[in-house]
């Protein structure tokens, strides 16, 4: 493919740096490739949640432009004319301040990430504007959201009505097919990628001295679908044998509060368990040398940084069988591999682990081996090049004279 001018691709996704969050990690990875590769990015960015305003006041719905590292970053904010927006207002604002921006910059391709929020109404604008749009499922879209009878149809829809579907693991791809058939001709399933971390060049968080004995770890935010509950069961019994500490790197969410103060109550953990509350990313990997153990029982969990992170940093990981967690992970070879929600399994692989220091270091070194070569910068920049020149093939894109066919 010869690319005629400088394509111009819109990503629209809920989180970009400077805010938290395992989605906007990945825009960011992203959207710098692309920029690399020649392409013009722009990334807007908008979330339900913050249709609401917290003081009461009002506000005319807004979109703040800014460039970063050569990226145009559109925010985009609905309206505010009552105590309460509605989700159509707000997805009506956003598809206007979409609708502006593709009229300003005439976008050669759109690109949805989590199709809940961003998919449906970035899919919308690009069909009417005869605009290929690709679909990136990260996880909860297809594991938690397809339960609410609202989302199937939409949810369907969007699959159907894209030029391309990517998916963080082939399990999601697989659900994806289940509903929607014609997926199967026209998605790809790939791996997250994670640069190298020099974890030398960080400070000792403080937090250091207060861990003792075989010190547990895990990190993120952490929610339902983590499956922290079984974490903290097995902590605490394995706390009556062993001594012990596990470190929750980061804080719960907050809606969830409450739940999880309960449970790890009910748990009777007490004193082993420390928690660093929300930190930056650099203080976050900072604690990963530290850690003894890296677990990561979730439920379900798309392709999760953290899990990249801790393999970088050559810990001996337990995961779940579920998603890229169970193809990334080989049981025995670099992590340990459990079934989800099973806090016996999890009990007994810790146990195992924390008496075994010559097998964490070896499932660590193998861990960190895997990260380099497979879970690479390169590998997921060739993944992604490849589905955009795919989808940048598309008659849409021919018959508007986008790009030329060689």
């Amino acid at each position: 493919m010869r690319i005629m001018e400088k394509v111009k691709i819109c990503i629209t996704t809920l989180e970009y740096p400077p805010d938290i969050g395992g989605v906007g990690e990945s825009v960011h990875r992203i959207a710098k490739m692309l920029i690399d590769s020649g392409y013009e990015v722009h990334v807007a960015v908008f979330r339900s949640k913050e249709r609401l305003v917290a003081d009461g006041s009002c506000r005319r719905a807004s979109c703040t432009t800014t460039l970063q590292n050569g990226v145009f970053v559109h925010r985009i904010k609905s309206a505010a004319r009552d105590s309460v927006t509605e989700i159509q207002d707000f997805f009506s604002d956003v598809y206007f301040q979409l609708k502006y921006l593709h009229q300003k910059y005439n976008y050669n391709l759109f690109h949805a990430f989590f199709m809940n929020e961003t998919g449906y109404v970035t899919t919308l604008l690009a069909k009417g504007n005869d605009v290929p749009v690709i679909n990136s499922v990260r996880g909860s879209d297809l594991h938690k959201h397809i339960f609410n009878p609202k989302n199937h149809a939409q949810i369907a829809w969007i699959l159907e009505n894209s030029a391309w579907v990517t998916f963080v693991s082939r399990d999601l791809q697989k659900r994806a097919s289940v509903i929607t058939p014609s997926v199967n001709l026209k998605s790809s399933a790939f791996w997250n990628s994670i640069a190298p971390i020099n974890f030398e060049q960080f400070p000792t968080p403080s937090l250091v001295n207060e861990l003792s004995g075989i010190v547990i770890g895990s990190s993120g935010r952490f929610r339902d679908k983590k499956g922290i509950e079984f974490l903290l069961d097995a902590c605490a019994q394995l706390s009556q044998e062993l001594d012990l500490t596990l470190l929750l790197i980061g804080d719960f969410v907050e809606k969830e509060r409450e739940y999880w103060q309960q449970q790890i109550q009910q748990s009777g953990i007490g004193k082993n368990l420390r928690i660093t509350g929300i930190t930056s990313r650099q203080e976050a990997l900072a604690y990963l040398p530290h850690l003894d153990i890296f677990a990561i029982p979730s439920l379900h969990d798309g392709c999760p940084n953290t899990l990249l992170e801790a393999m970088s940093a050559g810990r001996a990981i337990i995961g779940t069988r579920v998603d890229a967690i169970a193809e990334i992970i080989e049981d025995g070879v670099n992590g340990l591999l459990i079934n989800p929600g099973s806090t016996e399994e999890l009990t007994a692989s810790l146990r195992y682990l924390a008496t075994q220091p010559e097998l964490r270091q070896k499932l660590g070194a193998a861990a960190k081996i895997k990260v380099r070569q497979q879970l690479a910068p390169s590998v997921e920049y060739q993944n992604w090049i490849d589905v955009y020149q795919k989808t940048l093939a598309t008659p849409e894109s021919v018959l508007l004279g986008k790009v030329s066919l060689v």
